[in-house]
Protein backbone atom coordinates (compact mmCIF):
# COMPACT_ATOMS: atom_id res chain seq x y z
CA UNK A 1 0.00 0.00 0.00
CA UNK A 2 2.84 2.30 0.57
CA UNK A 3 4.22 1.70 -2.34
CA UNK A 4 0.62 2.49 -4.08
CA UNK A 5 0.89 5.57 -2.15
CA UNK A 6 4.68 6.85 -3.28
CA UNK A 7 3.90 6.13 -7.00
CA UNK A 8 0.39 8.11 -6.84
CA UNK A 9 2.61 11.05 -4.47
CA UNK A 10 5.27 11.14 -7.52
CA UNK A 11 2.75 11.12 -10.44
CA UNK A 12 1.03 13.90 -8.78
CA UNK A 13 4.34 15.57 -8.25
CA UNK A 14 5.32 14.99 -11.92
CA UNK A 15 1.88 16.47 -13.43
CA UNK A 16 1.97 19.67 -11.31
CA UNK A 17 5.67 20.55 -12.44
CA UNK A 18 4.24 21.58 -15.46
CA UNK A 19 1.75 24.04 -13.70
CA UNK A 20 4.83 26.21 -12.41
CA UNK A 21 4.81 29.40 -14.67
CA UNK A 22 7.59 31.91 -14.13
CA UNK A 23 5.72 35.32 -12.30
CA UNK A 24 6.77 38.69 -13.65
CA UNK A 25 6.03 42.31 -12.73
CA UNK A 26 7.27 45.58 -13.76
CA UNK A 27 8.52 47.95 -11.47
CA UNK A 28 6.25 50.87 -11.04
CA UNK A 29 6.41 54.59 -11.61
CA UNK A 30 9.15 55.29 -9.63
CA UNK A 31 12.77 53.45 -9.98
CA UNK A 32 13.36 50.46 -7.91
CA UNK A 33 16.49 49.90 -5.50
CA UNK A 34 17.34 46.27 -5.76
CA UNK A 35 19.06 45.33 -2.58
CA UNK A 36 21.10 42.20 -1.21
CA UNK A 37 19.01 41.14 1.36
CA UNK A 38 15.47 41.56 2.16
CA UNK A 39 16.27 44.81 4.11
CA UNK A 40 16.59 48.67 3.53
CA UNK A 41 20.00 48.13 5.79
CA UNK A 42 21.15 45.39 2.89
CA UNK A 43 23.50 46.62 0.45
CA UNK A 44 21.91 48.85 -2.49
CA UNK A 45 23.12 46.55 -5.81
CA UNK A 46 21.49 48.19 -8.47
CA UNK A 47 18.33 51.02 -9.38
CA UNK A 48 16.14 50.12 -11.59
CA UNK A 49 13.92 51.96 -14.29
CA UNK A 50 10.90 52.00 -14.02
CA UNK A 51 8.60 49.61 -16.89
CA UNK A 52 11.49 47.17 -16.25
CA UNK A 53 10.30 43.93 -16.27
CA UNK A 54 11.40 41.61 -13.25
CA UNK A 55 10.74 37.83 -12.51
CA UNK A 56 9.55 37.09 -9.17
CA UNK A 57 11.65 34.30 -7.52
CA UNK A 58 10.10 34.37 -3.72
CA UNK A 59 7.76 36.45 -1.25
CA UNK A 60 9.09 37.40 1.77
CA UNK A 61 6.96 38.86 3.97
CA UNK A 62 6.63 42.65 2.14
CA UNK A 63 10.06 42.43 -0.30
CA UNK A 64 10.32 39.97 -3.25
CA UNK A 65 13.37 37.82 -4.59
CA UNK A 66 13.68 39.31 -8.33
CA UNK A 67 15.70 38.24 -11.15
CA UNK A 68 16.52 40.52 -14.20
CA UNK A 69 17.01 40.29 -17.74
CA UNK A 70 20.73 39.58 -16.98
CA UNK A 71 20.08 36.72 -14.39
CA UNK A 72 20.78 38.84 -11.45
CA UNK A 73 19.26 37.84 -8.06
CA UNK A 74 18.34 41.07 -6.13
CA UNK A 75 15.70 42.23 -3.50
CA UNK A 76 13.38 45.05 -3.70
CA UNK A 77 10.34 45.68 -1.40
CA UNK A 78 7.04 44.39 -2.95
CA UNK A 79 5.44 47.58 -2.98
CA UNK A 80 7.86 48.83 -5.87
CA UNK A 81 6.22 46.58 -8.53
CA UNK A 82 3.18 46.17 -10.08
CA UNK A 83 0.87 44.16 -11.94
CA UNK A 84 1.25 45.63 -15.20
CA UNK A 85 3.21 43.47 -17.70
CA UNK A 86 5.97 44.84 -20.09
CA UNK A 87 8.63 42.99 -21.79
CA UNK A 88 11.95 43.67 -22.41
CA UNK A 89 13.59 43.20 -25.93
CA UNK A 90 16.56 40.48 -25.28
CA UNK A 91 17.97 40.27 -29.48
CA UNK A 92 19.67 42.97 -31.60
CA UNK A 93 16.70 44.14 -34.85
CA UNK A 94 13.75 42.13 -32.92
CA UNK A 95 11.12 42.35 -36.17
CA UNK A 96 7.32 43.51 -34.72
CA UNK A 97 5.10 42.11 -38.06
CA UNK A 98 1.58 43.08 -38.37
CA UNK A 99 0.27 39.40 -37.79
CA UNK A 100 2.02 36.43 -36.44
CA UNK A 101 4.08 35.05 -39.30
CA UNK A 102 7.22 34.97 -40.61
CA UNK A 103 5.73 36.73 -43.72
CA UNK A 104 3.93 39.54 -42.87
CA UNK A 105 4.62 42.97 -42.71
CA UNK A 106 7.51 44.28 -40.30
CA UNK A 107 5.40 46.94 -38.83
CA UNK A 108 9.23 48.23 -36.42
CA UNK A 109 12.35 46.81 -35.51
CA UNK A 110 12.85 47.29 -31.95
CA UNK A 111 16.48 47.20 -30.78
CA UNK A 112 18.09 44.88 -27.87
CA UNK A 113 16.77 46.41 -24.34
CA UNK A 114 13.51 48.52 -25.84
CA UNK A 115 10.89 47.85 -23.42
CA UNK A 116 7.62 46.93 -24.79
CA UNK A 117 3.59 46.45 -23.23
CA UNK A 118 3.22 42.52 -23.25
CA UNK A 119 -0.38 42.45 -25.01
CA UNK A 120 -2.16 38.57 -25.38
CA UNK A 121 -0.41 35.18 -26.59
CA UNK A 122 -0.85 34.64 -29.96
CA UNK A 123 -0.51 31.15 -31.72
CA UNK A 124 2.44 29.27 -32.11
CA UNK A 125 5.53 31.15 -29.97
CA UNK A 126 4.18 35.21 -31.10
CA UNK A 127 3.19 37.59 -28.58
CA UNK A 128 1.36 40.95 -29.09
CA UNK A 129 2.97 43.77 -28.30
CA UNK A 130 3.01 47.81 -27.97
CA UNK A 131 5.39 50.42 -28.39
CA UNK A 132 4.93 53.35 -25.99
CA UNK A 133 5.12 55.45 -29.28
CA UNK A 134 1.50 53.43 -29.97
CA UNK A 135 2.68 50.99 -32.50
CA UNK A 136 1.30 47.20 -31.95
CA UNK A 137 2.31 43.84 -33.90
CA UNK A 138 3.29 40.64 -33.05
CA UNK A 139 7.07 39.41 -31.92
CA UNK A 140 8.66 35.81 -31.60
CA UNK A 141 8.47 35.09 -28.01
CA UNK A 142 12.24 33.84 -27.99
CA UNK A 143 13.37 37.69 -28.87
CA UNK A 144 11.68 39.21 -25.61
CA UNK A 145 12.27 38.44 -22.29
CA UNK A 146 9.48 38.44 -19.38
CA UNK A 147 6.65 36.35 -20.00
Amino acid sequence: MSVTRLIISVALLLASAGAWAAEFKTVGAAPAVLYDAPSTKGSKLFIVPRGTPLEIVLTYGDWVKVRDVAGDLAWTPARALTGRRNVIVRVANAKVRAAEDEASAVVFTADKGVLLELGEPGANGWIKVRHRDGLAGYVRSSDIWGI
